[in-house]
């Protein structure tokens, strides 16, 4: 199976996720904590060494007895008992002091990782907007701009610079397509000349037999040569992201290209099955009825007599999907690839003579990248291959 173009993989949550937004919020919320919990550290020291410090050595006078709690000591044994009680009231002063110091500093954390994520959200915001504008171009309007406002710092040298990236790939394009347009009337006139003067020929009476074969396999020439052309600028066109999208049934355009095919099927004896269930999607009609068209052409073609092409299409998980699975002979899994390059075809020469010119696959590959799908193929054991094709409903 060969995935060639995929869609995005559904993203995790942002909660989830290691972004820069998230780094920032625990950078600012561990700088905090430790800062706190040296400011801890270093108050309870200071408090310990005080408490140390600042004991009281209360004596009594040589052969004098003290009553405490109604046991009588002498002036050792109230030493010795004074000493006590004033560890058992530095401890238990250091570990309130220690429990009330901990309690707040987990409190101000929580403070301060909240903090912190507003904060990385307020300083992430530009780039936020730059992501979004980023995203709108990528979905093909090349006319967005960023304009970021605010001070000269990092985020506006980098939405300047993406800004004067889109203008110069916005003139590209333009430029192409100007190109494609003069391109498409300066190589289609000569050759239509060309046909019309064949056909003029042939139509003439007096014309000898050589003659007229010489006609007839000239503008079969004159043909393919329209034929090559005709993909080589619509292959040039569907490469760029769609501008205009309008809502499409797969359904319907599948049912046209069986229709079209029909003629070509009968004549070399395939058989067409079609199982057609709808699939809304928006695109382009004219190029999603060229990518049908080309995957059933293909399919009856590189076919045997007697062989049977599957069209089928529908929608699941918010995916429109075209299926075409046809008999034939068997395809090596490394051919798969190579399929989908310009003026390749399966063991079949270039100059062979046949009615493709080796963009049909390639076209396929373009118009389904524009429409941000996806394609998988999958060689058959009995022979023939499985081409499934899968486009975004929204």
């Amino acid at each position: 199976m060969s995935r060639l173009s995929r869609m995005a993989p559904s993203q995790l949550p942002a909660l989830l996720r290691s972004t820069i937004k998230m780094r920032l919020t625990a950078l600012y919320g561990g700088m905090f904590l430790i800062a706190g919990v040296l400011l801890l550290s270093t108050v309870y020291l200071l408090v310990r060494q005080s408490l140390n410090e600042g004991r009281l050595n209360l004596s009594l006078a040589p052969n004098t007895l003290m009553t405490i709690n109604g046991v009588p000591m002498t002036p050792e044994q109230f030493e010795q008992w004074q000493t006590i009680q004033q560890i058992h009231q530095r401890d238990a002063a250091l570990n309130s002091l220690l429990q009330q110091s901990l309690l707040a500093l987990l409190l101000l954390s929580v403070i301060a990782f909240g903090f912190g994520y507003v904060m990385a959200g307020r300083v992430l915001r530009p780039l936020e907007r730059i992501t979004s504008i980023a995203r709108e171009v990528a979905g093909s309007n090349l006319h967005r701009r960023i304009d970021l406002d605010g001070p000269d710092d990092e985020f506006k040298e980098l939405s300047d610079t993406f800004d004067d990236m889109l203008d110069r790939l916005d003139r590209s394009l333009e430029s192409q397509r100007k190109f494609v347009a003069n391109a498409s009337h300066e190589l289609r006139t000569p050759l239509a000349i060309n046909r019309t003067l064949l056909e003029v020929a042939l139509g003439d009476p007096d014309a000898s037999v050589e003659l007229k074969q010489l006609g007839k396999t000239l503008l079969a020439t004159n043909e393919r040569s329209e034929g090559l052309i005709e993909g080589l600028l619509l292959l040039a066109r569907s490469d760029n992201e769609l501008t205009e999208r309008k809502p499409v049934d797969l359904a319907e355009v599948a049912r046209r290209a069986v229709d079209q095919t029909g003629a070509e099927a009968a004549e070399r004896k395939v058989r067409l099955h079609d199982e057609l269930g709808p699939a809304v999607l928006q695109g382009n009609g004219v190029l999603l009825e060229r990518v049908a068209m080309n995957l059933i052409q293909n399919a009856v073609r590189y076919n045997r007599p007697d062989g049977t092409v599957d069209i089928s299409t529908e929608s699941a998980a918010g995916v429109a999907v075209l299926t075409v699975v046809n008999t034939g002979p068997v395809v090596p899994g490394y051919e798969v690839d190579n399929m989908f390059e310009p003026f390749r075809r399966l063991r079949t020469e270039r100059i062979a003579s046949d009615k493709g010119v080796g963009l049909g696959l390639s076209i396929v590959r373009s118009i389904v990248r524009a429409h941000g799908g996806w394609i998988e193929v999958e060689p058959r054991e009995e022979g023939g291959l499985m081409m499934r094709i899968g486009f975004p409903v929204g």
